[in-house]
């Protein structure tokens, strides 16, 4: 067994950005590796402080809310995953497209929706036309939101404390409902304590000068009860007849009260009079248990009562005589068969087993409950039987339905999908039940807008389906990677990324998923590396509008080639007219039908044939045009109707516009011609229709205010260029014809690090103008740095002043600010738009491929899960609309970025439940374990399957009623040996009480020697024959390319309608071969190799030391035997030690003495720990994650081993992540870094680092930190937790979070999610939360912002 790589390099304190290259681990262990930020300590050492930072957000979706967050035409909807939340939009296609994602920093329970859209218009401007999100959680508090479209993100507006934090079984915090007029809130606690909640609203109050004395704010009174006296099942506000004057408002709740096996509907409400909470009435009908009650929108006074098997209708106008009025029966009904509606619900028997069952649902064995909402029941069967009552699992109302027919849309536990309509007439009301779809249960379910109902799955991949005609039509999936029950990491073959293998969902939906960080590109094709010496990459139309690309420019140090572009590549030098055997600069549509290229030498203007376009000239050869300067052109670009080109000695600026002559005949002569004070190195020239359209109409809202709906034509904007100079400096120009060279804004260039000194090589590579809320210019620098300017404009302008064709003197707001630096690589930045307009997103190259929002608050952007490209540009045609051409490697790679795919992971149903992962480097495949499989002959196995495509390759049926419950591979000599531990019962392996049962179990030793590798053809890429010397040479066909079957996305497709493959065993080359076995009197849980010549096997609560004879792996030997007070869990050894996760006690510390032949307990857990996984970083330090939710670092005390008969492990730091993690893995990773800003990247290894995966289908990474660079983090995370754009949105307090249930004294782990908040923030921004010592309690001292910056785009750099 090998460790981790490691050694020895500079501090990280001194780092800088770096490029991420896998570490190659043994093949006789669990194969590891992945991104870091800093060793910061020695080879052999281990850290004491840590940073946690969660890389992959939850996909289990628990709670659903829709409404109108950023405007009042627009629906949408926020997913609340555990403790994140996330707001999606729903497209014409079905597609779910993720807004937004941010951490709540707490545990989300309940969530709501007031709508206060058109009440109280002028109060509160930020909120006005916008509904507020409601969030009940764990901190106590009743959280009001709004989403700032300007921070992209949702804002606090309130927290109404309700109880202390934590949510102990009777403080408020459990359930939430909200009232018809958006008044009053209900919440109440898991029993005993209910509370109604008035909330309401004060306005800006402004002074003389219009600026705002009083800031408005949320205003609310709390009435509070606590005589329940019982568990709250649900509850909602009911309009009745009561007069307001006596009793307002109404709750009605499902109550079970203590001692009694049903629940019945209560009717609560306030009192006028005292202002209290009464109980006005109750109603208990025999039958089913009840569940859930519901209001019926439009038919105030009557309610739902769901219960085990049926619905009631029940009226509730009169409180205090309540009465059934229909019954809607779907118990006894046969599975697809129409359920039926009954007038009476007299006469009913009680369903004493579903009452039972149901009543366990809400059952826990601790006083606090704070994660039963995250828990799944992931230990138990594979196949959970059924209830006898089909019981609704989840509905939804339909949003803006016609008047006085309400419909109501609910899901089954056997899957089944009805739709009720409800109709209110001269008889009374009536019913119309529809059975409309049949697929998996669904809990949450959500009705959206256009007919759009989206349904999640609890432990499987959710849908998005369509009423049409009366059913459900599948539109597209949404993924969900929750529970990941283990995972394997493993170097991306080819590629130098890490990817995630992960055991996700359980039986029938389990299935294995690549997952892999950044934004998801589908690589479509890939030809031979012949492209050596690539200069440039340029996509160009034949007309402005045309929708699809014409040409495909490539650019040599010494060569122009062109491409068409369609179903083949060909070139067509020859018939567009560039001039071949020159290094084009630039180039672009100058109009419709020429095409501009510039060279080192000159401008040339070419009018393509019709061999090379269908509308081209109808000539032999093209049209071409000439202009030649006096000196060597450095730099240019191409706008509509201009030419922008720049020379270097001497520095010179001229301007080109292009006029016909004749039929055929133009000609390309200057206009301007000005000498600059500096070199130009970058010019960029914005698409003017697009940048009109674009400020006029989308974005600037005063602008458009002020100039109506015909604003695009009646604003008179200059054509401008911006520039990028030696200064350094980024300077916007005005390009009209018929005016003189003009300056209309500039930005100067001044970073300086840590210690004051500028930074050096900060000259423009690359300049860009988008616009967006407000505009601004992006300039990437030539030393990785990537900045973002804007300019102060008044609240009627959307542009400068000095940039309306009306202004001629110079405007204060000409000067452009620089609001946000970020060190973004080590290579020149380049800055790509993804679209021809100004407000699209763009792809920035450096050393690496990032995707930066052009929408978003100061700079935001993601990684590229690609390889790093040198260049790229986007490509549109009709077998591919939104492609992108990278140039990588020497290889020209078409891709496809899907922005709507919300998970970057492939996904290969395997069918059962998989449980474990391991990755065998030396054949390249994945060995998974199995349960829960429905064939006759087993119902657990290992299989091994090639990652590329999902093709399982051998088998291992376990026996008839056994099941596998761990794997690990070890080395015996020179053969690779598979492990497997069994149970050879399907019941659970260990009391409620920790202690095991009586089962037996195996331990089996399988040949891997003879696993078969993948086929050749089984690569994901196929390759193109396309020749650099041939002109005759093409791409293969985009479309049916060979491996298309493989791919768990079809080019082109839906982001998140997955086709995956079924596994396929009649494919299966091979079979695993059993070498022995052995008989344990316990179900064996976990196993490992050891010392590698060893095997430990924990069977219950018995850990036994398994050695081979003369390394022959066909005679296994026991040599020791230890037990310990409850069940082993798992395993893991470094060196000679041992760490045991047992159940109850924590972990426990062991080693082996070989002359003894004897197993000794050496540390033990200093508390009681239900543990879920263990790993262990060295000798002396182990990693442990618990089934509450937190994750600790305990390592052996500094004591001699003959002090005392007892010892503890020392508790180093620990972290609430507020999720459940069941598997951690240690990871080891390289990157470049260089030591300062004048010298050379350098590489530096960092070891040591965490990954944890979580029920909820996150995934965390844990790096370690010196005790500067964790003193420094430290102070910035206090500050940024109090800061009103960065402090939790659930009004809590940060650190009580992350140390819930760690002991006092015990250092946190640094929150990375809170830490990188700071780079979202302007530069401004980010100097006032440093200003602001009040947060830290130490005594204040200077941070530079240059330093927290530099630290943190390491780490933001490592882990993406």
């Amino acid at each position: 067994m090998e460790s981790s790589a490691s050694g020895d390099g500079p501090s990280a304190t001194t780092a800088a950005v770096a490029a991420a290259a896998a570490v190659a681990s043994s093949s006789s262990g669990p194969s590891t590796s992945a991104s870091a930020f800093s060793a910061g300590v020695s080879g052999g050492a281990s850290a004491t402080h840590y940073l946690a930072k969660r890389v992959l957000h939850g996909s289990a979706v628990q709670h659903v809310a829709r409404g109108h967050f950023r405007s009042e035409h627009l629906w949408e909807f926020v997913l609340c995953k555990g403790t994140s939340l996330e707001l999606v939009v729903v497209g014409e296609d079905g597609v779910l497209q993720s807004i937004c994602e941010q951490n709540t920093f707490g545990i989300v329970k309940d969530v709501g929706v007031l709508d206060w859209r058109f009440k109280h218009f002028g109060i509160w401007p930020e909120i006005e036309g916008k509904e507020i999100l409601v969030l009940l959680s764990d901190s106590g508090k009743l959280s009001l939101l709004y989403f700032c479209c300007q921070m992209h993100r949702f804002i606090p507006i309130g927290n109404i404390e309700l109880s202390k934090p934590g949510n102990m079984r009777d403080q408020l915090g459990r359930i939430l409902a909200i009232d018809h007029d958006s008044a009053w809130v209900a919440i109440s606690a898991y029993e005993d304590a209910f509370a109604v909640v008035r909330v309401g609203r004060t306005q800006h109050v402004y002074g003389p000068n219009k600026e705002i004395v009083e800031k408005a704010k949320i205003v609310h009174a709390v009435y509070k009860t606590s005589d329940i006296r019982g568990t709250v099942w649900s509850m909602c506000f009911m309009r009745t007849r009561c007069s307001m004057d006596e009793y307002y408002p109404v709750v009605a709740m499902i109550i079970n009260r203590k001692g009694s096996d049903a629940n019945d509907l209560s009717m609560y409400a306030l009192a006028a009079n005292d202002g209290g909470i009464q109980y006005l009435s109750g109603y208990s009908e025999p039958g089913p248990l009840a569940l859930e009650i519901a209001e019926i929108p439009q038919l105030d006074g009557f309610g739902l009562l769901f219960r085990a098997g049926d619905i009631l209708i029940v009226d509730l106008r009169d409180p205090k005589d309540i009465c059934c009025t229909i019954r809607i029966s779907m118990t006894g009904s046969l599975v697809g068969e129409q359920i039926s509606v009954e007038d009476s619900c007299r006469g009913l028997d009680v369903d004493d087993d579903v009452a039972a069952c149901a009543l366990l649902e809400l059952r826990d064995s601790g006083n606090n409950i704070m994660m039963d909402d995250s828990c799944m029941a992931i230990d138990g069967a594979d196949n959970p039987r059924s209830m006898k009552s089909r019981v609704i699992c989840s509905w939804s109302w339909e949003p803006d339905a016609m008047r006085g027919q309400p419909r109501l849309i609910f899901c089954l536990d056997d899957g089944e999908f009805h739709i009720l309509e409800f109709n209110w007439d001269t008889e009374g009301l009536k019913v119309l039940p529809e059975r409309v779809h049949r697929g998996l249960p669904c809990k949450p379910l959500l009705w959206m807008d256009r007919g759009m109902i989206a349904g999640f799955v609890e432990m499987g991949d959710g849908m998005i389906l369509h009423l049409e005609h009366g059913r459900l039509v599948h539109r597209s999936t949404v993924q969900n990677v929750g529970p990941i029950l283990d995972l394997a990491i493993a170097d991306y073959h080819g590629e130098k990324q890490d990817q995630l293998f992960s055991c996700c969902g359980m039986c029938p939906e389990g299935s294995l998923r690549v997952i892999r960080n950044g934004v998801n590109v589908e690589k479509l094709l890939r030809t031979e590396p012949i492209y050596q010496g690539v200069t440039g990459l340029w996509t160009l139309r034949m007309k402005r509008t045309d929708t699809y690309h014409s040409f495909l420019v490539l650019a040599f140090v010494e060569e122009t080639r062109i491409l068409s572009v369609g179903l083949s590549f060909n070139d067509i030098s020859d018939a567009v007219g560039f001039q071949p055997e020159v290094c084009t600069l630039a180039c672009g549509l100058i109009a419709d039908g020429l095409l501009v290229q510039i060279h080192s030498k000159g401008v040339k203007l070419c009018l393509p044939t019709s061999h090379a376009h269908p509308e081209g000239a109808a000539l032999t050869s093209p049209v071409c045009v000439d202009w030649y300067p006096d000196v060597t052109i450095s730099v240019g670009a191409v706008g509509h109707d201009v030419v922008a080109v720049a020379t270097s000695n001497p520095c010179c600026l001229y301007i080109l516009r292009v006029r016909p002559l004749s039929s055929l005949q133009y000609e390309l002569y200057e206009t301007q011609h000005v000498q600059l004070q500096y070199e130009v190195s970058c010019i960029s020239i914005p698409e003017e229709d697009s940048r009109l359209r674009t400020s006029c109409s989308a974005f600037g809202g005063d602008f458009r205010k002020r100039e109506g709906n015909n604003s695009a034509a009646e604003v008179d904007v200059r054509m401008f260029a911006v520039i990028g100079t030696h200064k350094p400096s980024v300077e916007v120009i005005s390009l009209e014809p018929d005016e003189a060279f003009r300056l209309l804004s500039i930005g100067s260039i001044s970073v300086n690090n840590a210690l004051g000194a500028p930074v050096s090589g900060c000259i423009p590579e690359n300049v860009r103008f988008v616009a967006s809320e407000r505009f601004y210019i992006l300039a990437g620098l030539r030393n990785g740095m990537l900045l973002r300017f804007e300019s102060g404009t008044s609240k009627d302008q959307y542009l400068p002043g000095s940039f309306y064709k009306e202004s001629f003197a110079p405007s204060l707001s000409a000067l452009l600010q620089l609001v946000a630096i970020r060190h973004i690589g080590i290579t020149p930045v380049g800055l790509v738009p993804l679209h021809d307009s100004a407000n699209s997103d763009i792809i920035v190259l450096s050393d690496r491929s990032w995707l930066l929002y052009a929408s978003r608050h100061s700079l935001a952007y993601s990684s590229i899960s690609f390889l790093p490209a040198s260049h790229v540009t986007p490509v549109s045609s009709v077998d591919c609309p939104s492609g992108l051409l990278f140039v990588a490697e020497n290889c020209l790679h078409l891709v496809e970025m899907v922005h709507g795919k919300r998970l970057n992971a492939q996904k290969f149903s395997v069918g059962g439940t998989p449980r474990k992962v391991l990755y065998h480097s030396d054949s390249r495949t994945l060995l998974v374990m199995r349960t829960g499989l429905t064939g006759a002959s087993c119902s657990s196995d290992i299989v091994q399957i090639d990652p590329n495509n999902g093709i399982l390759l051998s088998r291992f049926k376990c026996e008839l009623g056994e099941t596998a419950k761990c794997i690990q591979i070890a080395k015996i000599g020179s053969e690779q040996v598979l492990i497997v531990g069994t149970s050879k019962s399907t019941d659970r392996p260990m009391m409620p009480n920790g202690e095991a049962e009586s089962i037996k179990g195996r331990l089996i030793v399988l040949s891997l020697d003879t696993l078969g590798s993948p086929h050749e053809c089984s690569s994901f890429i196929p390759t193109s024959n396309l020749s650099s010397s041939s002109h005759t040479g093409s791409f293969p066909e985009i479309v049916g390319y060979a491996n298309e079957d493989f791919s768990s996305n079809s080019m082109c497709s839906s982001p998140d309608d997955i086709c995956y493959n079924q596994i396929q065993f009649e494919q299966i080359a091979g079979h695993l071969r059993s070498l022995t076995h052995v008989t344990f009197t316990g179900a064996v849980l976990a196993v490992y190799p050891y010392l590698d010549r060893y095997v430990l096997a924990a069977a219950g609560n018995t850990l036994s030391v398994f050695g081979f004879v003369n390394e022959n792996p066909h005679r296994m030997k026991k040599y020791a035997v230890s037990r310990t007070r409850f069940t082993i869990t798992c395993l893991k050894t470094y060196g000679s030690q041992i760490a045991a996760g047992d159940c109850r006690d924590g972990v426990l510390f062991c080693s082996y003495h070989e002359n003894l032949r004897k197993l000794e307990l050496i540390y033990a857990d200093p508390a009681q720990r239900l543990v879920g996984d263990v790993v262990l970083l060295d000798c002396e330090t182990a990693v442990v994650s618990d089934r509450r939710g937190s994750i600790s670092v305990l390592s052996c005390p500094g004591l001699e081993v003959s002090e005392s008969p007892e010892k503890n492990l020392a508790v180093q730091c620990s972290f609430f992540m507020g999720e459940i993690a069941m598997s951690i893995q240690k990871a080891a990773f390289k990157y470049r870094l260089p030591i300062g800003d004048e010298t050379d990247p350098v590489l530096e290894s960092a070891y040591n680092c965490v990954v944890a995966s979580t029920l909820l289908g996150s995934v965390f990474v844990m790096i370690p930190l010196t005790s500067e660079e964790h003193q420094l983090l430290q102070d910035v995370q206090e500050r940024l937790s109090l800061h009103p754009l960065t402090a939790p949105i659930l009004g809590n307090d940060h650190a009580e979070f992350r140390r819930r249930g760690i002991p006092s004294g015990v250092p946190s782990i640094l929150d990375g999610d809170m830490l990188v908040q700071f780079l979202e923030l302007t530069s401004e921004q980010q100097q006032t939360v440093l200003d602001d010592g009040s947060s830290v309690k130490a005594p204040r001292r200077s941070i530079s912002v240059f330093q927290v910056m530099r630290m943190l785009e390491r780490v933001h750099y490592a882990l993406n």
